[in-house]
């Protein structure tokens, strides 16, 4: 039998964003853009994950997985909090951003939403969590953002260390609740088609009003260097994508949780 994973700990750290710089992964518009496309999503995407947990919690039995997923919730609070200070960089750096997220927070929860039964919205959480513990996993365990300003690259290694931690809440919620593996692999291509989607419109959002531009033999070194990193981490992402789709498939099944661990040691 798998043992129990721990249960996720509550942290709430201070993060100063306002001396972040413009282009402040590597000096590249595109990597800074990139990152900046993925924070979009964070604040509202996590109350949808609080909202899909929340809505089972009462039919959740053990006692132990609910402790989890009330863990799991004061966790997601405390990011999308903490995420939500890059969008006041962004517009004092003088971004428009109000148009785009009213429009992807429109169409993410009030058509899409809706229309998705409760179940595929808890399987398509899981799903979303086993990407953001992909996510986390590069974030911990390769050279992903060192190029990225120390504040932000602080704020971003914690939430991967969290998300490492609570992968496996929203799976077992799903799990104990329903646990149909069509349901499980539809939330993934849920999952997956709409982060993808709205990252990559919220990135080209950001790249579209930038009149400046860093020199190009930085933008070009910066070009090269996200393709080598994602050419080098290709097969992982791969494997740990469609492990998914195993009928056996549990997020314990990756062994990182020491990367994770490693990681909130070090911010003591």
């Amino acid at each position: 039998m798998r043992p129990a994973p721990p249960l996720p700990v509550v942290r709430a750290p201070h993060f100063d964003l306002s001396t972040l710089p413009r282009w402040y992964n590597g000096g590249s518009v595109l990597a800074t853009h990139l990152t900046n496309g993925l924070n979009f999503v964070f604040p509202a995407g996590e109350r949808f994950f609080i909202r899909s947990v929340r809505f089972y919690l009462d039919r959740v039995q053990d006692p132990a997985l609910k402790a989890a997923a009330m863990a799991f919730v004061a966790q997601e609070a405390q990011h999308q909090r903490a995420h939500l200070q890059a969008f006041a960089v962004l517009e004092a750096q003088g971004f428009e951003i109000r148009s785009y997220l009213d429009w992807y927070e429109r169409l993410a929860y009030e058509v899409i939403e809706p229309r998705c039964p409760p179940s595929l919205r808890l399987a398509a959480t899981a799903a979303l969590e086993h990407l953001t513990a992909i996510f986390g996993e590069l974030a911990l365990g390769t050279e992903l953002l060192e190029p990225t300003h120390p504040e932000m690259r602080r704020l971003l290694r914690w939430h991967a260390a969290e998300e490492i931690e609570h992968r496996h809440v929203a799976f077992d919620v799903f799990e104990a609740v329903d646990g149909r593996y069509l349901v499980r692999a539809v939330g993934m291509v849920v999952a997956l088609t709409t982060l993808l989607g709205f990252w990559a419109v919220g990135t080209r959002h950001l790249l579209r009003q930038e009149t400046e531009r860093p020199p190009a033999e930085v933008e070009s070194t910066a070009h090269a260097r996200i393709r080598a990193f994602w050419w080098g981490v290709s097969g992982l992402v791969g494997r740990r994508l469609l492990s998914w789709f195993r009928p056996n498939f549990h997020p314990a099944d990756a062994e990182i949780d020491q990367l994770a661990a490693d990681y909130v040691g070090s911010m003591a």
